[in-house]
């Protein structure tokens, strides 16, 4: 993921969670930065990982409010990731239905 994409992703979301301005501000800087030439092939693995980073940001270690706000928003996305796992689990558990191939085979050792 890029990191730009998902710090505007962020961003997006913590204004539809009514957050603070200071953390929308915490957010913009850090997509300003993300934004220089230098930093546009920076990745990340999830937005997971880009709110934690902000968690650890000096504006959030300096305010609460902020980092309550970061933390709200890490909950949601572990939540969701959570919920993705187990279905995705749930898929793998699947059994895989047996091909012609099988029958077949398993029709001639009996005869």
């Amino acid at each position: 993921m890029n990191v730009k994409e998902g710090l505007q992703e962020i961003r997006s979301r913590l204004i539809e969670n009514g957050a603070s301005a200071a953390s929308i501000e915490t957010v913009d800087a850090v997509l300003k930065r993300a934004s220089l030439p230098a930093a546009q092939s920076a990745t990340a693995t999830s937005m997971l990982q880009l709110v934690r980073m902000l968690m650890r940001s000096p504006a959030a270690n300096a305010d609460a409010e902020v980092y309550d706000d970061f933390v709200q928003l890490e909950a949601t996305l572990e939540d969701r990731a959570t919920v993705a796992r187990a279905a995705q689990e749930a898929e793998d558990a699947k059994p895989l239905p047996k091909s012609k191939k099988y029958y077949k085979e398993l029709k001639e050792k009996q005869h």
